[in-house]
C-alpha cells in the first residue's frame, strides 16, 4: 500500500501515527512545502518573545520520520492532483503514485484588496516559522508596528513582538476584540488586559489606503507605521484538490471517516470541514486537536479501520500577558455567568437540558469537565450542575458515572 499525505503539521502526524498502529509494510510519504520538521504552530508567538525555541517547538521527537519509516520530502510541494490516475506532480516536476492519499495542505493567509498595499515595503503575515523568522529579523526597538486583525493570529503576534517594538496599533473592523471565540463582556476584559500591557486598539474602523508607511482609515484617521503585519484571517487551502475537481464549501467536504468526493482521497486539519455537534453544521474548526483527530481519523480507514471522527467541537486554549481563555462549543443557548472581574469571567450556554458551550477567562482549572459535558452531549439533570459551573469535580457527578470513569473506584 502506497500512502502518500500533502502537509506536515497535526493531521499528518495523526495519520502517520494511525497508519503505523496498523500497517508496518506500507510505504508512507509525507510532501512538505515548509522545509522545517513538524512543528507547533501555535508556538511561533513564543518563539519571538523568546519563551521557546526552535527545538522546543517540534511538534514529534527528531527521529519521528525515521521511527515510523516515512519518507519526508522536505521542501516540495504539490501542485496537481489527478485523481484519475491516482498521482501527485510535485513543483520539480516529478510524478509520485498513491493507493490513498490525505491533503492536509492547511491554511494560507487572507489579504483583503487595499489600494497602495503593493507599496509598503515592511510587511508580513504571520502563520508559519518562516513568516516569524521574516518578521524578527525586521522588528528594532523603536518601531511602531500596525497590525491589521483583532483576532488570535493578530493578538499572538502582538504579544510576541511586545517587547521588542516601541508601539503597537491592532486596527480591526469589528467592533470588538476576539469576536470569534468570546462575548462581548469577555472581549472588553481581554481588551482592557491587553492595553494595560501597552497594546492600542481601534475598533470599528478599517485601512481604506496605505502609503509606504502610513494607513488612511475609513473613519479619517492617518496611522502612521514601520512594519505592518496583515492578521485579518486566514482561508482553508484548498486549491490544489479544487482544481482537480473535488467537492468543496468552505473547506473541503468531507465524512466521518474524513473521505472526500474523490476516490481514495481524504482530507484534514484546516483544510477540511468538520461536523461540530455543538450547532449539528459543517465547518472548518481550524484548531490543533480537531486537525490531529480528523488526521488520526483519515489515516486508521486508510488502513481499513472505521472510527468516525464524530465528535468535534470549536474549542480554543490560549492566553495573552499571562491571562488565560478556554472556550468551546457555541453560544447560542441561555447563558450563565459564574464570575465576572477584571481577570475572572466564567459563562456557561445551556440549550435544551445541555451545556453547548462555555467561556472561561483567568479561572481555567479542571476546563477538561466542562469540555466533557459538552462533547460528550450530557444530561444536565443528571449531575449537579450548579456545582460544577462553581467548582468543576467529579463528585458533582452520579455514582455510576465516577465507577465508569474511574473503573469502580469511588470518590
Amino acid at each position: 500500500m502506497k500512502y502518500i499525505i500533502i502537509g506536515n503539521s497535526a493531521a499528518a502526524v495523526g495519520a502517520v501515527e494511525a497508519i503505523r498502529r496498523k500497517d508496518r509494510e506500507g510505504s508512507v510519504t509525507i510532501v512538505s512545502k515548509e522545509p522545517y520538521h513538524t512543528y507547533s504552530r501555535p508556538l511561533i508567538s513564543y518563539l519571538l518573545c523568546g519563551k521557546t525555541d526552535e527545538e522546543r517547538m517540534k511538534y514529534r521527537p527528531d527521529d519521528f520520520y525515521e521511527k515510523n519509516n516515512v519518507t519526508f520530502l522536505a521542501g516540495k510541494s504539490a501542485v496537481r492532483l489527478e485523481p484519475g490516475k491516482k498521482q501527485i506532480e510535485l513543483d520539480d516536476g516529478s510524478v509520485l503514485h498513491y493507493d490513498k492519499l490525505l491533503v492536509s495542505t492547511g491554511s494560507v493567509p487572507f489579504i483583503p484588496p487595499a489600494a497602495g498595499l503593493e507599496r509598503v515595503e515592511k510587511k508580513y503575515t504571520f502563520l508559519s516559522l518562516d513568516d516569524a523568522h521574516a518578521l524578527r529579523d525586521a522588528l528594532f526597538q523603536t518601531a511602531h508596528v500596525l497590525i491589521i486583525g483583532a483576532g488570535l493570529i493578530g493578538l499572538k503576534c502582538a504579544e510576541g513582538i511586545a517587547d521588542k517594538v516601541g508601539k503597537i496599533t491592532v486596527v480591526d473592523m469589528a467592533p470588538r476584540i476576539l469576536p470569534s471565540i468570546l462575548d462581548e463582556e469577555g472581549s472588553s476584559i481581554m481588551q482592557a488586559h491587553l492595553e494595560k500591557a501597552g497594546i492600542q486598539f481601534l475598533l470599528s474602523d478599517s485601512v481604506q489606503s496605505f502609503s509606504e508607511k502610513t494607513a488612511a482609515l475609513k473613519s479619517g484617521k492617518s496611522i502612521p507605521f514601520d512594519i505592518l503585519v496583515m492578521a485579518v484571517g486566514v482561508r482553508p487551502n484548498i486549491s490544489l484538490f479544487k482544481e482537480a475537481g473535488g467537492a468543496v464549501e468552505r473547506g473541503i467536504v468531507t465524512d466521518a471517516y474524513c473521505r472526500t468526493s474523490l476516490p481514495d482521497v481524504y482530507a484534514a486539519g484546516d483544510c477540511a470541514q468538520s461536523h461540530d455537534i455543538t450547532t449539528d453544521t459543517d465547518r472548518v474548526l481550524a484548531l490543533l486537536p480537531n486537525a490531529y483527530m480528523q488526521g488520526e481519523t483519515a489515516g486508521l480507514h486508510m488502513t481499513g479501520v472505521e472510527k468516525p471522527h464524530d465528535h468535534a467541537i470549536p474549542m480554543n486554549a490560549i492566553g495573552f500577558f499571562g491571562l488565560h481563555i478556554i472556550t468551546a462549543g457555541s453560544y447560542d443557548g441561555d447563558g450563565i455567568v459564574i464570575a465576572n472581574g477584571p481577570d475572572c469571567y466564567k459563562k456557561f450556554f445551556v440549550k435544551h437540558n445541555r451545556l453547548i458551550g462555555f467561556i472561561l477567562i483567568g479561572d481555567i482549572a479542571r476546563a477538561g469537565i466542562y469540555t466533557s459535558l459538552v462533547r460528550n452531549k450530557t444530561p444536565l439533570d443528571t449531575i449537579d450542575f450548579a456545582l460544577i459551573c462553581q467548582k468543576p469535580q467529579l463528585a458533582a457527578f452520579s455514582r455510576a458515572y465516577r465507577e465508569d470513569k474511574l473503573g469502580g473506584k469511588t470518590i
